[in-house]
């Protein structure tokens, strides 16, 4: 397995880190996306927010896209454009076929129902908009934006 972790500033306002495919390096890219953010202006409880997002996204990599494969990568680019942050997190897998529905949350914790899908939805509650399923000719992104402003309640 090759454990090299690569950081590369591609601007100012943009860095890539490539991870090896194990379980625990997540946690690289959390810290690595929370001083990003504090860097640019976030508050501490939307920073929070962002690691959870970007630990899950990673570990959603590493276990369903690359299948646990050694050899694959997870590749996180941080951008930060326009009052936004932007958190990119590719595998070299196929994509989901679909995106999991709601779980529900009572019937998980009641364990009728088996906790697929979970990582999706706290993805979805934690950052403003997320894109999944985006193909590139490495395999598959999923793509998380966070406003530097708080968002509002809905």
């Amino acid at each position: 397995m090759d454990e090299k972790i690569e950081f590369r500033l591609l601007s100012k306002q943009n860095v890539e880190v490539s991870l090896p495919n194990q379980l625990g390096y997540e946690r690289i890219a959390m810290a690595c996306s929370a001083t990003f953010a504090r860097m640019v202006g976030f508050v501490p409880e939307r920073i929070e927010d962002l690691k959870s997002a970007v630990a899950e996204a990673c570990v959603n990599a590493m276990q369903h896209g690359n299948k646990g494969r050694p050899e694959a990568r997870v590749v996180v680019n941080m951008n930060f454009r326009d009052d936004t942050f932007i958190v990119s997190v590719m595998d070299q897998g196929d994509g989901m076929p679909e995106v999991p529905q709601f779980p529900g949350i009572v019937r998980i914790i009641e364990e009728e129902e088996s906790t697929r899908g979970l990582g999706v939805f706290m993805i979805q509650r934690l950052v403003d908009s997320v894109k999944f399923n985006q193909m590139t000719p490495e395999g598959h992104m999923v793509t998380m934006e966070m406003k530097l402003t708080n968002r509002t309640s809905a």
